[in-house]
């Protein structure tokens, strides 16, 4: 096998002329060159340098290698550098996975904190949401996801995410229940390294002229039992309906949209109440309602648990690592 520093030995006597002028450039002694040179010339198994006179020559051989051991070790000298680069964050790349209300109230601080402080390291964004972003992550095709997952509520069962409440077949709430189990196969992170960024509150939204809009306090869940509902992405639906379960209650779904302005807007028109995080308010005009605190059966606030992902090799390097630490110090900000 040729190895790298056997030909940085030819490079050099093949520059100097003799042995001992290549030991000196190089730093070593004449006999370590010959050794060097000899465990060259047996790998290849032919001589590499002819002697004339009182100096020596490479012999055809020797010139043929010396012509390829100029790029090789032009790139391994590339390599290095490209990696002592990555190492020292003077480069890399990073590749954000977010779901949409974490890309716009966590990502921008948190990149923009990382080129501030490392411009050579680049980063892009694409948006999924869990599980599809987890499938993403898992495959190679990103390197740091942000995530959701919402604890089960006290005293129910993991719900399936409903379609509309009226005229719903048979068949449609099959493939709810389908699309369910396959939502709570997603929450699975015990082969990914977990970064806890925050604990995002649910909040509700109200009618300007619900009865309850004026309370001032905390509504408990149990006390929009007979309310008409508006729900959002398959995840959010499916805990809003385990919430209600906790509560003693099935809520009546009528309109089901992942968009969080059209909830807004929803409400705004008096067709219902809805459920959102706090992050999606934060990015969007309540216009038109009234936000409260809300409490499930245990009497504590509702939440989701937001975290970014990553694979157990990534987290090791500098870049990912750097991401991860931006992250939590943009949620931590925002709290």
């Amino acid at each position: 096998m040729i190895e790298a520093r056997h030909l940085r030995v030819l490079r050099a006597v093949a520059r100097t002329g003799s042995f001992s002028a290549a030991a000196r450039e190089m730093g070593c002694t004449q006999p370590a060159i010959s050794q060097q040179m000899k465990a060259l010339e047996k790998s290849v198994d032919t001589p590499l340098v002819v002697r004339s006179g009182r100096g020596m020559q490479l012999s055809e051989a020797g010139r043929v290698l010396l012509k390829h051991a100029t790029g090789i070790l032009a790139g391994l000298s590339a390599a290095e550098e490209e990696v002592a680069a990555i190492a020292g964050l003077r480069a890399g790349r990073v590749r954000l996975v977010s779901f949409p209300t974490a890309s716009s109230t966590l990502v921008p601080p948190a990149v923009a904190r990382l080129r501030d402080s490392h411009p050579g390291v680049r980063v892009s964004l694409v948006e999924a949401e869990p599980p599809e972003s987890l499938a993403m992550l898992r495959g190679g095709e990103c390197e740091v996801a942000l995530a959701f997952r919402y604890p089960q509520a006290p005293g129910s069962a993991l719900a399936p995410a409903p379609a509309p409440a009226h005229g719903t077949p048979r068949e449609a709430r099959a493939e709810a229940n389908l699309e369910a189990q396959q939502l709570s196969a997603g929450v699975d992170w015990s082969d990914l390294v977990v970064t806890p960024l925050l604990d995002d509150p649910l909040v509700g939204l109200l009618p300007a002229g619900h009865r309850l809009a004026g309370r001032g306090g905390p509504v408990e869940l149990a006390e929009l039992a007979g309310e008409q509902w508006i729900a959002g992405c398959p995840q959010c639906r499916g805990h809003l309906v385990e919430l209600c379960a906790g509560a003693g209650f099935e809520p009546r779904i009528d309109f089901a949209t992942d968009d969080y302005p059209a909830v807004v807007g929803l409400v705004a028109a008096g067709l219902g109440v809805a459920v959102l995080p706090g992050l999606a308010l934060e990015s969007v005009r309540p216009d038109g309602v009234v936000p409260v605190a809300v409490h499930a059966v245990s009497g504590a606030p509702a939440v989701r648990q937001v975290v970014a992902l990553t694979l157990p090799d990534l987290a090791e390097v500098p870049a990912v690592a750097l991401m991860l630490e931006r992250l939590a110090g943009a949620a931590a900000a925002g709290r």
